[in-house]
């Protein structure tokens, strides 16, 4: 649709040029030479003219199906304007008001004696216009801030480290990547890194596709840098390893025991790319074809899609990212996930397992990689009339518990705190958690002597949770007698 703007403000001007949706062919009019010269050299389509001739709407090509919208500042009459626009053949005007201290367009007076005049002529307050798009704007003037306050920090450092979590995922590469380039750093000056390197089948097809380094790295290591940053992770995931940090970014829930010069966590965000989209936004950094890639494939790997802990933000960043991105190589990078390795995990859980009261649990016994044990509890996830997975397995001398919902019922993350804070590591989100444990801390706590009693173990201790909720919140729904 063809619109025509007659507007005297510059902020009024940017916001609509801002906040109208591409379908809208914009032309702006404005009264000012200069202001239109400034205007049109930002990129702009903007003419020059008095808004009050008729002759200047003609000129302008102004038909009965062009949508005007007239910024009234509430200063002058916008009569001699809406007069001007009739006799043109305007018919789908607009009148956009800005709270003054008198009577505007859309209420008082004024309102119904225009309304009496130019009965085709409709009101639009400037306040429902310009507030998403102001909220925007105030949110990314903040995120520049924070951004620029750690790009500073970080100028003078001769050798940085980029820590992601142990075998990392797509989400904590890209993150890496993304990082990187925020800090404008190089391989030779941010090295990004981890514990323990890439190794499930899907990421090491990003790493080769992406030619992504991430380099091993030791304790011993630490300190030879001059900065560390964490992405996708915080310092209590290294377990006492580490307890002060440069920079944090990270999208899962918020851990104390540490401390950091920096740190922006947001557990409401499908995936710290995310985070990190908006940061590069905010700077206005260039983001290469590459890490573009890096970052959507991550998008969509971390929130399977959208199907899971995902949210306007991601969207927001999803489509930011898309048209910067290799499409076909995501394509080629997904690939197939079943693999002979996987499926025997499957198959063992179908095994060891059994669902009750719609909460599935199986044992996988001894793993190789952890990352079977999350594989499995997506895949049972899937099946007819269950809503949790609570798969469990060992990796090396630890006990790893991944536990999965469908996203309404209750909080997984809460649920793996309160079984299995007090014996190691836990946490997670509304739909999916991880609890990682030394095994014979497990054992002792619940006096097991044989892995085989780990899985009614767990399966007992989830049901007990859940039933002592579910009848919580029956009681809470009871009518009061």
């Amino acid at each position: 649709m063809r619109c025509l703007a007659v507007c005297h403000s510059e902020l009024v001007i940017r916001t609509l040029a801002q906040v109208l949706p591409p379908s809208f062919d914009v032309d702006f009019l404005v009264e000012s030479r200069p202001l239109a010269r400034r205007l049109h050299d930002a990129g702009l389509a903007v003419a020059a003219g008095d808004p009050r001739k008729t002759e200047t709407y003609l000129k302008a090509d102004l038909s009965a199906n062009t949508c005007v919208i007239v910024e009234d500042g509430g200063r002058k009459s916008p009569t001699r304007i809406l007069q001007a626009l009739r006799d043109a053949g305007g018919a789908l005007v607009y009148l956009m008001g800005m709270p003054t201290g008198k009577a505007t367009a859309g209420n008082g007076k004024q309102n119904e004696q225009l309304r009496a005049k130019y009965p085709e002529l409709a009101f639009l307050p400037l306040a429902d216009l310009i507030a998403a798009p102001l909220i925007t704007e105030i949110s990314r003037s903040m995120t520049r801030a924070r951004v620029q306050q750690f790009q500073r920090y970080f100028n003078d450092a001769d050798k940085v480290l980029i820590l992601l979590h142990n075998d990392p995922d797509p989400d904590a590469m890209a993150s890496g990547l993304a990082l990187r380039n925020l800090l404008r750093r190089t391989k030779a000056t941010a090295i990004i890194g981890a514990f323990q390197g890439v190794t499930r089948p899907e990421n090491l097809r990003m790493v080769n596709l992406l030619d992504i380094h991430v380099d091993p790295i030791t304790s011993a290591d630490l300190a030879g840098f001059d900065r560390i940053a964490m992405v996708d992770v915080q310092p209590h995931y290294f377990a006492g390893l580490i307890d002060k940090v440069d920079l944090v970014i990270d999208h899962h829930p918020a851990q104390t025991g540490y401390s950091a010069v920096f740190r922006d966590i947001r557990p409401d965000y499908g995936s710290t790319c995310t985070i990190l989209t908006e940061h590069l936004r905010a700077v206005d950094v260039n983001i290469s074809e590459r890490t573009a890639t890096a970052m959507l494939y991550a998008i969509k790997s971390d929130t399977l899609f959208f199907n899971r802990q995902a949210n306007a933000v991601d969207l927001d960043a999803f489509s930011y990212l898309y048209p910067l991105a290799d499409a076909a190589m995501i394509r080629k990078m997904e690939g197939t996930e079943l693999t002979f390795d996987r499926l025997e995990y499957v198959t063992r859980a179908q095994q060891t397992g059994s669902t009750t009261e719609q909460v599935f649990c199986a044992f996988l016994g001894r793993t190789p990689r952890e990352d079977f044990i999350p594989y499995v509890a997506d895949f049972f996830l899937q099946v007819e009339d269950v809503k949790w997975t609570m798969i469990s397995g060992i990796v090396g001398d630890t006990l790893v518990v991944s536990v999965r919902n469908l996203g309404y019922t209750r909080n997984a993350g809460e649920m793996v705190r309160k079984l299995f804070a007090e014996v190691g590591s836990a946490g997670g989100h509304r739909a999916m958690a991880k609890a990682v444990m030394p095994l014979h801390a497990f054992r002792e706590k619940y006096g097991l002597f044989s892995d085989d009693a780990i899985n009614l173990t767990i399966k007992n201790l989830a049901l007990q949770y859940l039933r002592e909720h579910a009848a919580s919140d029956r009681k809470k729904d009871a009518p009061k007698s």
